[in-house]
């Protein structure tokens, strides 16, 4: 089994943001906190990515869907504040996948071929994301117990379920498996 590589690896936090938390995502608040703080006291590099929709969007067009277009609901969660300091960079989208030109640009520059997604939301941003980063020759790794749907479980299982058809059964992984390579490095 391919095992991250934490010195070529970064933490992707995708929109863990107020208007994405509720009752079906609240849960993995916590969870992403924990482990942004323990990827990053190994020295693990950390980026946030935050989405953001506008006036005529094809969310607003095709889907009806008008949320997320400023503050509050595009903030990123209160309990991440303290941490956005030190990370590599914010990464502001207005689609769903983490590979903006900013990003392309950072993850070249810093030669990251592990990529390790968490956030919210698992069938849409996380799973685009990780696809994206799979199809770019990077090695995706999805955090299942670090990522939630704002849709509920079900949408969440079957995130995972063509996560697991798009990236490999292998990259699905849980907050423990990413944690203990990293501890070990810095042993």
């Amino acid at each position: 089994m391919h095992r991250i590589n934490p010195e070529r690896a970064a933490l992707v936090v995708v929109d863990v943001q107020n208007g994405f938390v509720n009752e079906h995502s609240r849960h993995v608040v916590p969870v992403v906190v924990k482990l942004v703080r323990e990827w990053s006291a190994v020295g693990g590099a950390v980026v946030f990515t935050r989405y953001r929709n506008y006036p005529d969007s094809p969310y607003e067009r095709l889907f009806s869907w008008t949320r997320l277009q400023g503050p509050p609901e595009t903030d990123l969660v209160p309990e991440l504040h303290d941490l956005v300091g030190e990370a590599a960079a914010i990464i502001d989208k207005t689609g769903y996948s983490f590979f903006t030109p900013a990003a392309e640009r950072l993850v070249t520059q810093q030669g990251w071929g592990d990529l390790v997604f968490c956030g919210i939301a698992t069938e849409s941003c996380v799973l685009k994301s990780a696809a994206d980063a799979f199809e770019r020759g990077h090695s995706p790794w999805l955090v299942t117990d670090a990522c939630a749907s704002d849709a509920g479980p079900a949408v969440h299982e079957a995130g995972l379920l063509v996560a697991r058809r798009l990236i490999g059964r292998g990259q699905l992984i849980t907050t423990e498996h990413v944690l203990t390579p990293a501890r070990e490095v810095h042993r």
